[in-house]
């Protein structure tokens, strides 16, 4: 699914030349599950940026499911973002005036879905995440972890094959942070690729591969047989 080699990200200013990815190859395969692990700094979000075509690089080649991107218009990377890639951050990034439902309908409506089409997803991502009874709460009504499944849910509306998660749980309790990992989990059963950055190394037991950042290099790669976190 995704292809990386010798990725290359450098940031420029008149005094100062940061790398912040350091000649990066990795190669991804359709259903695997990852986990970004490193120190603050290391370039791990840096990283995630750049797979999901937020961020360019300046060297490199990167291809998405055999696509080249290097090239391609503002455009065209957010037509390729919108129909491959789903993304969930720490920080949620729900539209505080809109209500649950609204939220996770956003994305849909730039595909210009019918709206039964749209409401078919929505409904079935809402009861994924068990929050189909709050459909109509607007997220300034929401624990920190209800607006994380609403976060989840959009994504999985979406039904693109690949998800990136920015700290997913980094803002939730233990309890709260283990049911997300378990709806990424069953998404990742389900065949759905994820490429996850985390500081918990419980979060990071749950992927299938762990991929290590320090100070910009990929510095090991860790296969896992199969998660070694129960669930709760």
């Amino acid at each position: 699914m995704i292809r990386l080699s010798k990725i290359e990200k450098i940031y420029q200013t008149d005094m100062v030349e940061t790398i912040a990815l350091n000649k990066i190859s990795l190669d991804v395969e359709e259903g695997e599950f990852i986990a970004i692990t490193g120190p603050s700094g290391s370039g791990k979000t840096t990283f995630l940026n750049v797979l999901g075509l937020l961020d360019d690089f300046q060297r490199g080649d990167y291809l998405l499911d055999d696509i080249d991107v290097r090239g391609m218009s503002d455009r065209q990377l957010s037509r390729l973002r919108n129909e491959k890639i789903g993304f969930i951050f720490q920080g949620f990034n729900l539209i505080p005036d809109l209500s649950v439902y609204d939220n996770v309908d956003v994305p849909l409506r730039y595909r210009g879905m019918s709206a039964a089409d749209r409401n078919r997803r929505i409904e079935y991502a809402l009861e994924a995440v068990g929050m189909s009874g709050r459909r109509n709460h607007m997220p300034s009504q929401l624990s920190g972890g209800q607006q994380q499944r609403v976060a989840i849910a959009r994504v999985l509306a979406s039904e693109t094959r690949l998800i990136l998660a920015d700290e997913p749980t980094g803002n939730l309790d233990t309890a709260m942070a283990r049911e997300v990992m378990d709806l990424l989990q069953e998404a990742n059963e389900r065949g759905t690729t994820i490429i996850m950055v985390t500081h918990s190394p419980e979060c990071a037991d749950r992927a299938r591969r762990q991929v290590h950042l320090l100070d910009g290099s990929l510095v090991d790669v860790a296969p896992q047989s199969m998660p070694s976190v129960a669930r709760a």
